[in-house]
């Protein structure tokens, strides 16, 4: 059953449809909204994520592995900072842990956003098409804002993060509220994705996904097209690139 869309659970900006001349409205050719992880898939912060870990691990006198860190992309951070404490042997409360975490990882974002190739000109393309966006990403909203201030205020319509999810990526939860609040079907969507978690959630929550491996293999799968990368993906290529679900595309 789809999670009931709460305002803690979702932040509009308020763009939408509505009020959108009609050459800006979406089209047959393009999906009813597209949904974007953002750790990985926009920005490439998981390089941050594990310097950030494993300076925590050493300063609590642990030892962090790279073996280690990929096994963490893509979860809630409440998860994550578990397994830190479990296996690195950190030392601080669950909150305290993600906090200081998070203020490294935001401070770096603020400093450069570090976009994935292809993944900011996909973005405006779409935000000039008028296709609603939605950002559906584990990191808490002070480490998302980090990045939507590189970008203009409105331009996603839903932003879904970690801290207002009950349940987290692997579950369907997070898709299904941005799905919600943007008032579509999942099934008419696109989501966007780099990790096996956020796959597992997307397509469990019924939307159509293209996965851009980055730091974690992505094997082929029937809910996903896997691309080496977004780099010269534009909104007309995402819909037949997800009617192609199951295989690897060299090329949009």
């Amino acid at each position: 059953m789809p999670a009931e869309t709460t305002p803690s659970a979702v932040a509009s900006t308020g763009r939408g449809r509505e009020g959108l001349p009609d050459a800006a409205l979406p089209d047959s050719a393009l999906p009813d909204a597209v949904l974007f992880d953002m750790d990985g898939t926009l920005v490439d912060t998981e390089p941050v994520w594990w310097a950030a870990e494993r300076a925590l691990v050493e300063a609590h006198g642990g030892v962090w592995t790279d073996a280690q860190a990929m096994a963490l992309v893509g979860n809630q951070l409440e998860v994550s900072a578990e397994v830190l404490r479990r296996e690195g042997g950190v030392d601080l409360p669950v909150r305290e842990l993600i906090e200081v975490l998070g203020a490294q990882v935001g401070a770096e974002l603020r400093r450069d956003p570090r976009w994935r190739p292809g993944a900011h000109a996909l973005l405006t393309g779409l935000a000039e098409r008028g296709v609603p966006l939605a950002l559906v990403t584990m990191s808490w909203r002070s480490m998302a804002d980090a990045m939507l201030a590189h970008l203009p205020a409105d331009l996603f319509d839903v932003v879904v993060t970690g801290d207002a999810c009950e349940h987290g990526k692997p579950h369907p939860e997070p898709y299904l509220r941005a799905a919600a609040a943007l008032g579509v079907d999942p099934a008419r969507c696109v989501a966007v994705e780099d990790s096996p978690t956020g796959l597992a959630s997307a397509e469990a929550a019924g939307v159509p996904a293209i996965a851009v491996p980055h730091v974690v293999a992505l094997p082929e799968g029937p809910g996903r097209t896997v691309v080496p990368t977004l780099a010269g993906v534009g909104p007309e290529d995402l819909l037949p690139l997800v009617a192609r679900r199951g295989s690897t595309a060299t090329g949009s």
